[in-house]
């Protein structure tokens, strides 16, 4: 089972972009340190399972957790994870199954047991604090980029950071895709100075319009990115938010993301 968490085909884009360890002396190396897949194997545990770094079994998976959280932390200053993802939404693209025609974009409100950046009271948990989830996805709901802001923040103030954080997408020849042809949202994001940003940026808005009646026929579309939510809130350690630190929990946010991607990756094959 804890092999089955860091298969062959994540491990092998995960490896080259680890950071280089310096070379242990010749004399006295002191403890060896842990195997990096081992502290992979923790991490992916631990955000599929929901448990305590604390409770990590070291002898399943290789590794203590407190080793995996150190890992963690490195490699998401390190900037591993969006490299992760982009890798491998190239690879989605050259295999033809990126569809850029469309996007569709929303947020999810968590659970903030702790506090810290990027929390809020939220206004759906009785101002308790919270965080928020704000995912761009494709039209079959690949997702393309996602942020975390505090709970209380609107949706449409993470519009446009969030085609931006969109990566310059290669795979194929030519000019690298970073954008979408068409954005569906809901009536959060329903605001003329939107509409104007998005054609400005060549993309056409398909948002329903605000202090309208439902049936505006959206949902045939977005429900992409609710089942993308849907993907993300199956790895329970993203269903509450227990990191202090904020980019701790994106770093498993871009994770996550990362292995839905290569989900859709396996299925082409």
């Amino acid at each position: 089972m804890a092999t089955d968490l860091v298969p062959d085909d994540l491990w092998d884009r995960v490896a080259p972009l680890l950071p280089v360890r310096p070379p242990l002396r010749a004399r006295y190396p002191g403890r060896l340190p842990a195997d990096d897949r081992a502290a992979l194997r923790g991490i992916v545990y631990v955000l599929c399972k929901g448990v305590s770094w604390r409770d990590v079994p070291a002898e399943r998976v290789g590794c203590s957790g407190v080793t995996s959280w150190r890992r963690l932390r490195d490699w998401t200053a390190a900037g591993i994870w969006p490299q992760l993802h982009e890798v491998l939404l190239a690879a989605l693209r050259a295999a033809g199954l990126l569809a850029m025609d469309g996007a569709a974009v929303d947020g999810s409100h968590v659970r903030a047991l702790g506090r810290g950046a990027h929390t809020g009271p939220s206004p759906v948990g009785r101002a308790r604090p919270g965080s928020k989830h704000h995912l761009i996805v494709d039209r079959h709901g690949t997702p393309l980029a996602i942020s975390l802001t505090g709970g209380n923040r609107h949706d449409v103030t993470q519009l446009m950071p969030l085609l931006d954080a969109i990566p310059r997408i290669h795979g194929v020849r030519g000019r690298p895709r970073h954008r979408p042809a068409r954005l569906f949202a809901d009536r959060g994001y329903g605001y003329d100075c939107c509409r104007r940003l998005l054609r400005a940026r060549g993309i056409t808005p398909k948002t329903a319009r605000k202090d309208t009646a439902h049936g505006s026929g959206l949902g045939q579309t977005r429900w992409a990115v609710e089942r993308t939510f849907a993907w993300l809130h199956q790895f329970k350690r993203l269903r509450i938010r227990y990191e202090i630190c904020a980019d701790l929990h994106l770093g498993l946010l871009q994770l996550a993301c990362s292995i839905i991607c290569l989900r859709r990756l396996r299925t082409s094959f």
